[in-house]
């Protein structure tokens, strides 16, 4: 078990397994709300689907709208239990906090692999891989 101190930036709890890239997301276009499906043929997460998984990702890039993305994916029930960011920006951070999920940021150490059993907590900023 390892433990990584990170910033808070949207307060929880969320537990769940990792998917991770290392490519900005744009949740505006990038990601199907009804489904929480990567659609941006582009991007390395191409058709994985985020709902239920602790999200990791560089950072967030385009539209202000990624903020609602987010929002919508969590009142549909396809958003992930949490986001870890290396370096949040505001449209991810809005949204993970309107929708009530779990993120961090800047975490001690920033190698995460896909599979990885994660527990997430926002309240504390305390990552732990299991």
């Amino acid at each position: 078990m390892e433990k990584i101190r990170c910033r808070k930036i949207s307060k929880g709890l969320a537990e769940g397994i990792a998917l991770v890239t290392n490519e900005p997301i744009s949740l505006y276009g990038g990601v199907d709300p009804e489904t929480g499906n990567v659609i941006d043929r582009r991007h390395q997460l191409f058709n994985k689907c985020i709902a239920d998984r602790i999200l990791i990702f560089p950072t967030g890039k385009g539209s202000t709208v990624g903020s609602y993305v987010l929002y919508r994916l969590a009142r549909n029930g396809r958003a992930p239990k949490g986001v870890i960011c290396k370096e949040a920006e505001p449209i991810v951070a809005v949204g993970a906090i309107i929708a009530n999920i779990p993120m961090v940021d800047q975490p001690e150490k920033f190698d995460f692999k896909d599979g990885q059993k994660i527990k997430l907590n926002g309240s504390t900023g305390q990552i732990v891989i299991e």
